[in-house]
């Protein structure tokens, strides 16, 4: 049976002015899931938004807020993003000193765990994590930027993390995050994901132009 392919648009790209009206649009257009880059300009080169606003959108979205935290050290956000509505709280491991243990609090949080691996995170980094997450997420670009360029290499690494989640029997999501186009979409899903994070590629054109944007990513 061919898996069902979720996009989840990164707000990242929407425009900032009218960030509730943006989200209403791309869950109207189709999107499964709201993916919000937190950035603090430490982890990552950029800066972006808070739990504060995670939560004054909340109330503009049905849809799973899917909350990639690119943020150093992350342990003492984990309780207030949750809190601001975040219903998965995805985390890299060299964020924080024992990422076991901030996945176990996550899931005390009663929140969806994940883990993201970055372009130079080697795959065997979530070996030990597997009864602990629910989502795994490869990077396919640097994390800090929208609208860079998908890296190749990082396709071993969606079929290696598809073996891994398949030896599991659990149901993990397999996402994928970073130049995200039809093309490139096609490719990552052909090597395992199920789940595609993408901004320019969903928001370019305009309101009038999402729902195509997502039904092409997802055929």
């Amino acid at each position: 049976m061919p898996r069902q392919i979720k996009i989840a648009p990164s707000i990242l790209s929407a425009d900032f002015s009218r960030l509730g009206a943006e989200i209403e649009a791309i869950e109207a257009a189709g999107a499964d899931l709201i993916h919000i880059d937190v950035m603090d300009g430490h982890f990552v080169p950029n800066i972006t938004i808070g739990p504060m606003v995670v939560k004054a959108l909340r109330p503009h979205a049905k849809k799973p807020f899917d909350v990639h935290l690119m943020i150093s050290p992350v342990d003492p956000y984990l309780d207030a993003f949750a809190e601001a509505g975040a219903d998965g709280l995805t985390v890299h491991p060299e964020a924080g000193p024992h990422i076991h243990r901030t996945l176990q609090h996550i899931r005390k949080l009663g929140k969806k765990a994940g883990v993201v691996l970055n372009p130079g995170t080697p795959i065997e980094a979530i070996d030990n994590l597997m009864d602990l997450v629910d989502l795994i997420l490869i990077m396919t670009v640097n994390p800090g930027f929208g609208g860079q360029s998908f890296i190749e290499s990082q396709i071993g690494k969606i079929e290696a993390a598809r073996k891994r989640i398949d030896a599991t029997g659990r149901n993990i999501a397999l996402e994928v995050d970073g130049g995200i186009t039809p093309e490139t979409a096609r490719r990552a899903v052909a090597a395992g994901a199920d789940t595609l994070v993408a901004g320019t590629a969903v928001f370019q054109g305009g309101p009038s132009r999402y729902a195509a944007n997502i039904a092409a990513l997802r055929t």
